[in-house]
């Protein structure tokens, strides 16, 4: 008898198709999740976007919990991307706050998706054994903002590292609650002058709606 040998070509086109499979299912899990949110949205759903076979989908990810955690690791992944920021402390802070604010205003769906998923209690869960498996990670984010305030000569840069996340996060949920009438480029100017920075030679975003009285969700 023979046996039949597989080329290493075939075994990285066989890899590149599974890794496109998977890629598409996520993608149609992302925007299935943001439309009907995490609970009201099924399995059949994602089937039915991506374009495949439903034994595909459980194969790479058994339940809807399999693709949350995989979707959170993903946000989390691009928050400590601030970490590949050089400059100096000011440079470094400035951008950051940029990120942050061209990232709430390009992904908003993707933004209102992972607040869900963190906050939500049958949820939570799912986010706080993410966090844990992704802790080297979030461990050298907290240290790269407090090395940042302590050089920026900060008298406790642990809680300033936790008061500038808040802050920031705080921002991504009113951008999520209140969509393209809540005031982006402005908050942005103001982030700069909070933390003494210069402020923007440009705007980042398309001019603000005219200055609003009170912040009202849309029906």
């Amino acid at each position: 008898m023979y046996s039949q040998r597989v080329s290493p070509r075939s075994v990285q086109a066989n890899e590149q198709l599974r890794e496109q499979s998977r890629e598409r299912i996520l993608g149609a899990a992302l925007e299935v999740f943001a439309e009907k949110g995490f609970h009201n949205a099924t399995i059949s759903d994602i089937t039915e976007r991506a374009g495949v076979s439903r034994g595909l989908i459980t194969y790479y990810f058994p339940g809807k919990n399999d693709l949350a955690a995989e979707l959170l690791g993903r946000y989390l992944d691009g928050v400590a991307g601030v970490l590949d920021i050089t400059g100096s402390p000011d440079q470094r802070l400035a951008a950051m706050i940029d990120g942050v604010v061209a990232a709430a205003a390009a992904t908003l769906p993707v933004q209102r998706l992972a607040l869900s998923l963190m906050t939500h209690p049958s949820t939570h869960p799912i986010f706080a054994a993410t966090e844990q498996r992704k802790d080297e990670d979030v461990i050298r984010l907290e240290d790269n903002l407090r090395d940042l305030f302590a050089q920026r000569g900060a008298a406790d840069p642990a809680l300033e590292e936790v008061m500038f996340r808040s802050v920031l996060e705080g921002v991504i949920v009113k951008a999520t609650i209140y969509g393209a009438s809540y005031p982006l480029e402005r908050v942005r100017v103001r982030l700069h002058e909070l933390y003494r920075l210069p402020p923007p030679v440009t705007p980042l975003l398309d001019p603000d709606p005219p200055p609003v009285g009170r912040l009202r969700a849309d029906g």
